[in-house]
């Protein structure tokens, strides 16, 4: 916006209007006592030129966003904390039960117990928020001495955790509420919503879907995965609990009645004939070549919640793996055992399967 005011351009009309008269060379007096204030008018417009970018949505950032999020009503979603499954057992392998409120340790993080379920199984809250919580699986250490205890599991994710909402995503979301107004329960409304819930990572709001009044929303979990059952429930009692449907006593208007489900699976198993570089086996590159084939899958998944269908492309998955090094060429590739594309219904995301070199 201030480009063009830098130092040489403001010292020089300064200059300009100093009549012909006086001696303006560089170490004369007039020189001497204009280019000082030059320099601080030049540093004064470039901190106007940032000042103004900070102002504008596409180039607003970090807390600056935040505060023109604010204008419209949005807040940034918050990071939280992943909801895991641990089950306890004492040294013969029996199942025990724990005190809510024990901490262990596993992977580098810290879990709480906070809900038992039923006898030895007990659900466990990250102390760190984020999608970090959700990656370890396996053996956990008691920080504290109890008991009895044998040996204690950290399994399965009940919610995931979610990393705070990107400068992009809280952009892209300011833009769509301009474009599309959330209000009163329609579709906008809906996603706005339950997108702020913990443990979501997208949702497809489908009025109507079993007569007028009904919607159904379909969710993805925050780690772009099939949610569980317990994250499916939490959303439904915080949109329109099953005991009074339609009663107005969660998010949903009164009147609409609303079921949420989970999005479905499709396992995508891939198999191509792969031309190894000199020097290499398909040991060498298998791994990265399945990291490089499911990071593609995780591309489509991550725009699920905004696209009709999703189509998983040979051509894209045969491009991803190209870029391993160690691959020279890849042929005959197939999905599911065929060379075609695989489009998948409105309410499913891919996930990986096998990956076989052929």
């Amino acid at each position: 916006m201030f480009e063009d005011r830098t130092y040489d351009v403001i010292l020089s009309a300064m200059m300009d209007m100093v009549s012909g008269g006086w001696d303006k060379r560089e170490g004369s007096l007039i020189y001497s006592a204009l280019a000082p204030a030059a320099a601080q008018l030049a540093q004064l417009y470039l901190s106007l030129d940032a000042a103004a970018e900070r102002g504008f949505i596409d180039t607003a950032a970090g807390e600056d966003l935040d505060r023109k999020a604010a204008e419209r009503g949005l807040t940034r979603y918050a990071a939280t904390k992943s909801v895991r499954k641990g089950v306890f057992a004492d040294p013969s392998g029996t199942v025990m039960d724990v005190e809510t409120g024990e901490r262990f340790s596993g992977g580098g993080l810290v879990y709480v117990i906070t809900e038992k379920m039923e006898t030895g199984v007990f659900k466990l809250t990250c102390e760190t928020l984020g999608a970090v919580g959700n990656s370890y699986f396996g053996a956990l250490l008691p920080l504290d001495y109890i008991p009895g205890l044998g040996a204690a599991t950290l399994a399965d994710v009940f919610i995931s955790g979610k990393d705070a909402e990107t400068d992009d995503a809280l952009r892209a979301r300011y833009l769509l509420s301009v474009s599309d107004q959330p209000f009163g329960g329609n579709i906008a409304d809906y996603k706005d919503k339950v997108g702020a819930l913990s443990g979501v990572g997208g949702v497809k709001a489908t009025p109507a879907w079993n007569g007028g009044g009904t919607v159904k929303l379909t969710v993805l979990g925050s780690d772009l995965s099939v949610p569980s059952p317990e994250l499916i429930a939490q959303v439904q009692d915080a949109i329109d609990p099953k005991e009074r449907p339609g009663g107005g006593y969660g998010l949903a208007p009164i009147g609409h009645v609303v079921t949420v489900e989970a999005v479905s699976s499709v396992t995508v198993n891939v198999s191509a004939s792969f031309t190894m570089a000199a020097g290499y086996v398909w040991a060498d590159v298998s791994d990265a070549v399945r990291a490089a084939a499911a990071g593609y899958l995780g591309s489509l998944v991550r725009n699920w919640a905004e696209e009709e269908t999703l189509t998983v492309r040979r051509s894209r998955i045969e491009q991803a793996v190209l870029s391993v090094p160690g691959v020279e060429d890849v042929q005959n590739g197939a999905i599911n055992g065929t060379e075609a594309n695989l489009s998948l219904g409105a309410y499913a995301i891919p996930v990986l399967g096998t990956v076989t070199a052929l």
